[in-house]
């Protein structure tokens, strides 16, 4: 990351990626397993595990050295409820009900890799900064936009948005 003032790691990263908790929870009600798609250095995987010990979290990259950071920073942690993949995510396997990205890619690149993975009632969770309004008109007619909550991030002033997408 370019951040390295600790107070905006706090604030651009932890607080942000944290805001994702409630709206989880209440969007994917009861969810136990979660896929984070790009997890990069940990974000939101880390602070998910964290906050929801009871939730499996896998977290996925291209990047075979982020996947191994997010692992050691699992073991480190003690949070056994965290892994790590170092895959292509169209490459794998499996069903989950609630998928997120945190600056991963456009929402069509987004729900169009990770479709097989998707459960029928799942979601995907996609945390954006501005409201991406292009993005949401190229989306295709098999995905639809179930909601979009503006998140608040405490001492952020930058807009952050999280956009709720269903299959149709």
């Amino acid at each position: 990351t370019a951040i390295r003032n600790p107070e905006e790691v706090l604030t651009h990263h932890l607080l942000d990626s944290a805001t994702l908790v409630p709206a989880l929870q209440r969007f994917v009600p009861g969810v136990d397993a979660v896929l984070d798609v790009g997890c990069g250095g940990g974000l939101p995987s880390v602070p998910l595990a964290l906050l929801l010990p009871h939730v499996s979290v896998m977290g996925v990259d291209a990047v075979g050295k982020k996947a191994a950071f997010v692992n050691q920073a699992a073991i480190e942690l003690g949070l056994k409820n965290l892994t790590a993949r170092h895959a292509r995510v169209e490459r794998m396997v499996g069903t989950w009900k609630a998928i997120t990205s945190r600056a991963f890619a456009s929402l069509a690149d987004f729900t169009h890799l990770t479709m097989h993975l998707l459960a029928s009632d799942g979601r995907w969770l996609a945390m954006k900064g501005v409201v991406p309004e292009d993005e949401i008109a190229a989306l295709p007619s098999n995905v639809k936009v179930l909601a979009i909550e503006k998140l608040v991030v405490p001492g952020l002033e930058e807009e952050r948005h999280l956009i709720v997408l269903g299959k149709e």
